[in-house]
């Protein structure tokens, strides 16, 4: 089965900012390739100027936020990795049963790897003795901070906005891979979120690759 895979452009985010960006670009996706069957909600983010599109439903908000909950959880235990999130839309097929069991298998047809670099909260500025005289200007180190932080702000905002043309711009063209609606209640295919980390900065490709290799492990709910 025909799988596309997009890999978002990596996020350079701090602790307080990963919520927003992350319920962003996964009630983007799902949006984007939501059945219809939608009554849709703007949101608007407080810490960004931008909006973006829920499909107004409660039970997959709840699944998105607790995914959400599992990742922050991730970063505060493992705070020097790269995280990544991949959001996978499958279809559901009964493999033959055997005498015990009835198999059900998932076929992936979409996948979507999130990338975030979580940055480590900066140590307050030394001042650099022997220095000065390199320096035009004294400059207040409360002042230098915000300062730096509002460029790193307008960066982010900046990169999230690339990252969402880059959902819009893979869901207009690529469609031929998208399976016929199935049977099912509420407003998406089926899909699941999962969640990795790691201190290889190659560490989304080598997965990828390993799964090219060996197939998507099944996951247990």
């Amino acid at each position: 089965m025909n799988c596309e895979v997009c890999q978002l452009k990596e996020l350079e985010v701090e602790h307080f900012e990963i919520r927003e960006v992350l319920r962003c670009i996964l009630h983007t996706i799902l949006f984007h390739r939501a059945l219809g069957l939608v009554r849709p909600k703007d949101i608007d983010l407080e810490l960004f100027e931008i909006t973006y599109v829920q499909c107004g439903d409660i039970e997959l908000e709840k699944k998105i936020d607790e995914k959400i909950d599992q990742f922050i959880d991730k970063v505060e235990k493992h705070p020097n990795k790269k995280n990544q999130i991949c959001l996978s839309f499958y279809e559901v097929k009964n493999k033959q049963a055997t005498w015990f069991t009835n198999k059900v298998e998932r076929l992936h047809w979409e996948q979507w790897y999130i990338n975030l670099n979580v940055a480590q909260h900066p140590k307050s500025p030394k001042t650099h003795s022997g220095k000065s005289h390199h320096s035009k200007a004294v400059v207040d180190p409360g002042e230098s901070a915000f300062e730096e932080r509002s460029v790193r702000r307008a960066a982010l905002e900046s990169s999230l906005r690339e990252v969402l043309f880059q959902i819009i711009k893979f869901v207009n063209e690529k469609k031929d891979h998208v399976p016929s609606i199935p049977n099912l209640e509420g407003v998406s295919f089926p899909f699941e979120i999962t969640i990795s980390s790691s201190s290889d900065s190659a560490f989304g490709m080598d997965m990828f690759k390993r799964m090219l290799q060996t197939g998507h492990p099944t996951m247990l709910s």
